[in-house]
């Protein structure tokens, strides 16, 4: 993910990226994903020049083949393992969420979601005392929800704080404002969540990616499809550049066997690297709600799949207290 910048090619001057812009056309692989020939129409600009301003940035940023031990050093050298605070949502992740991938979590309504994102935000902010980036598209995000889970790890109330500080919010409710700020989040947005605060973002939660693209799959299919890519990128650069953990939300939906599936379709399927399918266990869907969900790992590339968790998500709102009574501390308090 590349914004469009005056100089960064012969012909690429301020009033042609203002043009784009206003066409919605604001990265590098918006242009050389479009089609020039409307694209010029729509923009009042040269059709040669568009062309020969693609041809140009297809060249400066076209992948380059590298070796697979070159990947693995990269591997090694950069990948973090971030825990959930949750040690059977860790143990079903192989450790927790890596940085430089996607982690997916979805469920339908009431599978426990948003409580896991809150609960990982809050941990990774107050425990690995890191900045997370919480991207809220529905409304769903409580700060109170996030104090009452801090107030439960430290009596501090100056370390509550400080776990708050480190949790930067953006809402976003619908597809052009998720994508303008994973833009912004890229464009130095990452960086100055950083800066100051002595540690940097190893964490960006999305809930959800479906609320916003979901709507976008029926009468605009293509249109829907085609955001939905560049959210797909978006997300990946982030992941990959920035050296951070993404975990995003999804619905689901029945296959024709009637099993519960993630949702938006194949395309979207390839975008996480791991998959998790959150669901109310059945013995215990009472009224009042439980707080016991099953989690079923659907995709990973470390752990077999299908494998089964039971997660508690009071577990983020609990003491952790050794055999002697005192708290239990992570190896980040020590």
């Amino acid at each position: 993910m590349v914004l469009l910048r005056e100089g960064m090619c012969p012909g690429l001057d301020e009033d042609l990226v203002r043009r784009l812009r206003d066409a919605h056309v604001k990265t590098v692989e918006d242009l050389v994903s479009s089609d020039i020939e409307y694209l010029a129409q729509k923009c009042a600009a040269s059709y040669k020049a568009l062309i020969a301003v693609r041809r140009v940035l297809l060249a400066q940023h076209a992948a380059f083949l590298v070796s697979g031990a070159d990947l693995y050093d990269e591997l090694l050298s950069s990948t973090a393992i971030l825990s959930t605070g949750n040690p059977n949502l860790d143990a079903l992740l192989d450790s927790g969420v890596y940085t430089g991938e996607i982690t997916e979590l979805a469920g339908g309504p009431g599978s426990g979601k948003t409580q896991v994102c809150l609960g990982v935000a809050a941990h990774v902010s107050h425990r690995l005392r890191q900045n997370v980036i919480y991207v809220d598209t529905t409304g769903g995000l409580s700060a109170g929800r996030l104090r009452q889970m801090l107030r439960t790890q430290t009596s501090s109330d100056d370390e509550q704080m400080e776990a708050l500080q480190r949790i930067g919010v953006r809402r976003a409710f619908d597809i052009f404002s998720l994508l303008d700020c994973l833009y912004r989040l890229g464009d130095g947005g990452l960086r100055q969540a950083s800066s100051g605060s002595g540690a940097s973002v190893k964490a960006l939660i999305v809930d959800s990616v479906s609320a916003v693209i979901a709507p976008l799959l029926g009468s605009r299919h293509n249109e829907g499809m085609y955001r939905m890519s560049q959210v797909a990128i978006a997300l990946r650069t982030l992941a990959k550049d920035f050296n951070i953990a993404a975990l995003v939300t999804n619905y689901v939906t029945r296959s024709e066997d009637g099993e519960l599936q993630p949702g938006l379709g194949v395309c979207w399927s390839h975008v996480p690297k791991t998959r998790v399918l959150l669901e109310r266990l059945p013995d215990t869907a009472t009224v009042g709600g439980s707080a016991l969900r099953s989690a079923a790992l659907l995709k990973s590339s470390r752990r077999p799949c299908l494998i089964r968790a039971e997660l508690d998500l009071q577990q983020w709102s609990r003491l952790q207290r050794d055999t002697s009574g005192k708290r239990k501390l992570d190896a980040a308090d020590s």
